[in-house]
């Protein structure tokens, strides 16, 4: 148990006196891109499997 809870305390001290963390609008900033970034891609994807879905469903229907 001693070593689990120096374990804690020392990640405590990393993270409170080592870790430097960015400004809250650079965080902010940073979200936004990255939402941004999942939506484009979740459309991609979207658009490429709705085109798959109908040429796969063209192609079948012709036999």
């Amino acid at each position: 148990m001693e070593k689990f809870t120096s374990f804690l305390k020392a990640s405590w001290e990393e993270i409170t006196q080592h870790v430097t963390w960015p400004p809250f609008n650079e965080l902010q900033a940073n979200t936004t891109l990255v939402l941004v970034g999942s939506l484009i891609f979740a459309f991609v994807v979207g658009i490429m499997d709705f085109v798959f879905e109908n040429a796969l469903n063209l192609f079948y229907q012709s036999f």
